[in-house]
């Protein structure tokens, strides 16, 4: 018997045990009828995502784009028995077009230009010009992403910190900082933010509504920080000779900042622009403002990898490699969501809802609290991207309504996705590359658990008086 008669027989079990509803359209996918079994895939990936870099490093290294498109078959497999080949296509295209190729696109341009601008020379690592670096970074996090701000500021920092007996705590408020808190001002910062905007989310309403929960972070963690590395500082005495001496700071591939604000001109202009064109890209309306911005963010990375030198991208370490691994676990990522964002979406009545429960109050209002600690703490240890859109649905999955009534509601998912992904070192993408970058610097770096002693010590107590700041009353 062939493995397609064995299908054919198997498909309908398959389907009435997973609970699906065949629709006759596939983008209308009715989540009151979906198994909780749908979201197993959701979170297998998750999972593979944040343990299997741990515990099976080598392996992961090596497959972990069949592992991400494991978890996808997972979910496409089933929807093709239960909908049709024809109608889980798609839906595919649906979310590859909306969702996954824009997103890959902006994270693509980012990466591309931050790459080719190298800061040059080296200063004196004491606690005013350490401060003052960790802000210029958290700065630059918002506009040019924080991994780009991050690759871009972290060599300099530890060069200036080489000769420095206790430089641990620098590259751990680095990642607070920069890798993380310092990207939550603008959809470019964070991969969360610009998941709500080409969700609907104003460029400009992340600014807004961001900028007091991240100013109050920033401040509590530069005041810590400046006396930690004072107190340090002091109790070093005669520091050892500087292996690499003060130097003036320089910038290579300074075209770059140039291509930087066309990024950020391209992505307004997608937001901003509205000539209300649709483009039918087989069966999918795609808005020209959105084309007409991927065109442009391609175009602006080609620009820069032919006006920036391989001498500079040298220098900063640059490769393919963190941009191709997050374009093939994306992959999976946005396959494996698709059924548990429907789910979400058909709120209490649907198979998470007692998640939902657990996140309103009795009168079924959002409960902001539990939105910011239960998207914080998944975002700790999950990738924070699809666990903001996770709550994105789960509160409304309208922009609109989250940008008015319920505002608040998503500063807390914005919030605890952003700034909790600096919990660990699995939270956001680049907090294991600047430990590992760090480590190749001869910094001894703490522990998976070890580092979490200084998040829990020092970022859950200022996460807590953000709660009661912005979430509590």
């Amino acid at each position: 018997m062939s493995g397609i008669r064995v299908m054919r027989m198997i498909a309908p079990a398959i389907v009435l045990s997973l609970g699906l509803a065949a629709p006759a359209q596939a983008a209308s996918l009715d989540g009151k009828t979906l198994s909780i079994l749908w979201t197993l895939p959701f979170a297998g990936i998750l999972l593979s995502i944040a343990l299997m870099p741990l515990f099976l490093p080598n392996f992961w290294h090596h497959h972990y784009g069949k592992v991400a498109a494991f978890w996808g078959l997972c979910v496409a497999v089933p929807f093709a028995l239960a909908l049709g080949i024809g109608s889980t296509a798609h839906v595919l295209l649906e979310v590859a077009l909306h969702e996954y190729i824009p997103f890959i696109i902006l994270l693509f341009a980012l990466f591309t230009v931050a790459g080719g601008v190298r800061l040059t020379g080296n200063l004196h690592g004491s606690p005013s010009l350490n401060t003052a670096m960790l802000l210029i970074g958290t700065v630059l996090a918002s506009w040019m992403g924080t991994t780009g701000a991050s690759m871009l500021m972290i060599r300099p920092l530890i060069r200036a910190n080489d000769d420095r007996k206790h430089n641990v705590h620098v590259v751990i408020f680095f990642i607070f900082l920069v890798s993380n808190i310092g990207g939550a001002l603008t959809p470019l910062g964070d991969p969360p933010l610009f998941l709500g905007f080409l969700k609907g989310v104003d460029f400009f309403w992340t600014t807004q509504y961001m900028f007091l929960p991240t100013m109050v972070m920033v401040v509590i963690l530069l005041g810590i920080f400046y006396a930690i590395d004072s107190y340090l500082y002091r109790k070093e005495g005669i520091i050892k000779p500087d292996p690499t001496p003060d130097s003036a700071i320089g910038i290579e591939g300074g075209v770059n900042l140039i291509l930087l604000g066309a990024v950020i001109l391209a992505v307004l202009m997608s937001g901003t622009w509205k000539p209300d064109v649709t483009v039918d890209i087989f069966g999918v309306g795609v808005e020209l403002q959105n084309l007409v911005r991927d065109v442009l963010l391609l175009v602006i990375a080609f620009l820069s990898l032919r006006l920036t030198s391989k001498e500079t991208r040298i220098g900063n370490g640059f490769s393919w490699g963190p941009i191709v691994e997050v374009a093939k676990l994306f992959a999976g990522i946005f396959i494996t969501i698709i059924p548990a964002i429907a789910i979400l979406r058909a709120g209490t009545d649907g198979a998470l809802g007692s998640l939902v429960g657990l996140a309103s109050n009795p009168d079924g209002t959002p409960d902001n609290v539990m939105y910011f600690w239960l998207a914080g703490i998944l975002s700790s240890f999950l990738d924070n991207a699809p666990t903001y859109l996770v709550f994105f649905n789960m509160a409304s999955g309208d922009a609109a309504t989250l940008m008015g009534p319920l505002a608040t509601t998503l500063l807390a998912i914005s919030a605890g996705a952003v700034f909790m992904g600096a919990n660990s070192y699995i939270g956001n993408a680049p907090n294991f590359m600047v430990k590992a970058i760090a480590e190749e610097m001869n910094v001894k770096m703490p522990s998976f658990f070890g580092y979490m002693l200084w998040s829990i010590g020092i970022l859950i107590p200022s996460f807590v008086i953000i709660t009661l700041i912005f979430f509590a009353a």
